[in-house]
């Protein structure tokens, strides 16, 4: 089976891979923000036109039924725009403004909803492993040809597309070749805005590729996955690989008799050696801090600042946007941004904050269950973790545009169940690939 020729059989099939194997030529040309927003648009709408014309006749295989983690979390992102809405209203911005933050809560928030929505398409999730396989492959060899370049020290070049005029951050249409420096130190971002986001997706990817079929595939995947992540120099990326792959594997196995042997040994030699451990995590966080010394500095700056305006300021709706540039004090970087939780409070407040809680905790409990039999809930349960991890880092919905592929995965996990379910008078089985 897996030396198949893995190839789309529909539309959304088509878009799909073709988006993702030419992830470098779309960047190339500055297009990834406008393209993702394209994508998701139109697969949205394709969806709502098959499922507003199904019928009791349409195919099981065909059908389109829409799970209930995917309803939570388009009620969390329309949470969030109400309190986009209100804190615009409370600070008397202008109708226009509310304009245009909704519409860039559409391009972010919004992607972080439509993709698991779209996942409830007819599409084969074999497609998007295999794609994101021949992905990393390619980002294999740009590692290695960015790699040779920093050895040179070629110039660094880059350039901002004019596709900028579609509005967004100007970091997610600025073209990098070869490489960046960040403190002094030569970092990959290859097709992502900063070399964290870069980080962040190879670490999804890394979850993605371990599924396919294919040996080869798998193998080339998983090292091109890694390479992003080393490459990124990102210290969350780092820990977030063993710690999801760990965390994954406890959390689909805790239900095993030997895994709670197992755990009561490892308990107890905690409680031996506790202070021995605490003194080594103490250790490991001031390394951990200190690698990147001046980036810690900023982030703890930016979540005191992000806090204190929030908790002072506007506790229940917030501010309704982050300012597009901080002060010197921050590094230029706005209040609110580098860590999701404090991001979102500030701008949405604590509405927002409980509705993305609620669509995590959610997703979380139901993946959860479905993971301790279903290999496909498993992947989505370790994307789930990858994406929680990061919102200590990342405002993660400004890079719902560069790991949709993930997303898309993560939709068709919550729907197994559904698929799975048949009326009682049909015997046949469906099951997506």
């Amino acid at each position: 089976m897996s030396r198949i020729s893995i190839k789309p059989q529909n539309l959304p099939e088509s878009l799909v891979w073709y988006s993702i194997i030419g992830t470098y030529p779309i960047y190339l040309l500055g297009a990834q923000y406008v393209c993702a927003t394209f994508l998701a648009s139109f697969l949205t709408f394709y969806l709502i036109r098959k499922w507003w014309n199904q019928s009791e006749k349409t195919p099981l295989a065909e059908k389109i039924t829409i799970s209930p983690s995917a309803w939570v979390w388009i009620i969390a992102m329309l949470v969030i725009e109400v309190a986009l809405i209100v804190g615009h209203l409370n600070f008397d911005l202008e109708i226009s403004q509310i304009l245009k933050s909704s519409f860039m809560w559409y391009r972010n928030w919004g992607l972080l909803a439509l993709f698991p929505l779209i996942g409830h398409i007819n599409i084969r999730s074999k497609i998007i492993y295999r794609s994101v396989c021949i992905f990393c492959f390619q980002s294999l060899i740009i590692v290695i040809i960015c790699t040779i370049a920093e050895l040179l020290r070629i110039p660094i070049f880059s350039y901002v597309s004019p596709l900028k005029a579609f509005g967004g951050v100007i970091d997610s249409y600025r073209v990098y070749l070869f490489y960046v420096f960040d403190e002094n130190e030569p970092r990959l971002q290859l097709f992502a805005p900063w070399p964290p986001a870069l980080g962040f997706v190879a670490n999804i990817y890394f979850c993605l590729v371990q599924q396919e079929l294919n040996k080869k595939w798998r193998w080339l995947g998983m090292v091109g996955a890694v390479a992003m992540v080393f490459g990124s120099v990102s210290r969350s990326a780092m820990v977030c690989l063993p710690s999801v792959i760990v965390l994954t594997w406890i959390l689909t196995n805790f239900a095993r008799p030997w895994v709670h042997i197992l755990a009561g040994f490892v308990s107890t030699l905690i409680g031996i050696f506790s202070s021995t451990l605490i003194s080594y995590l103490d250790s490991f966080n001031d390394q951990f801090n200190k690698a990147r010394s001046g980036s810690s500095e900023i982030r703890a700056r930016l979540r005191r600042m992000a806090q204190d305006a929030w908790w002072n300021e506007a506790p229940i709706w917030g501010h309704g946007r982050m300012e597009a540039r901080g002060s010197a004090f921050l590094a230029y970087k706005p209040i609110g941004s580098h860590h999701a939780w404090f991001g979102i409070l500030y701008a949405q407040g604590l509405v927002g904050c409980i509705a993305l809680a609620v669509a995590f905790l959610w997703s979380f409990i139901d993946l959860l269950i479905k993971a301790q039999t279903n290999e496909q809930a498993k992947v989505g349960l370790s994307i789930l973790l990858i994406m929680f991890f990061f919102t200590f880092a990342e405002n993660i919905e400004t890079l719902a545009y560069i790991c949709w592929p993930g997303l898309l995965i993560l939709g068709i996990a919550f729907k197994k169940e559904f698929i799975l379910q048949q009326d009682k008078s049909d015997s046949r089985k469906y099951e997506p690939c």
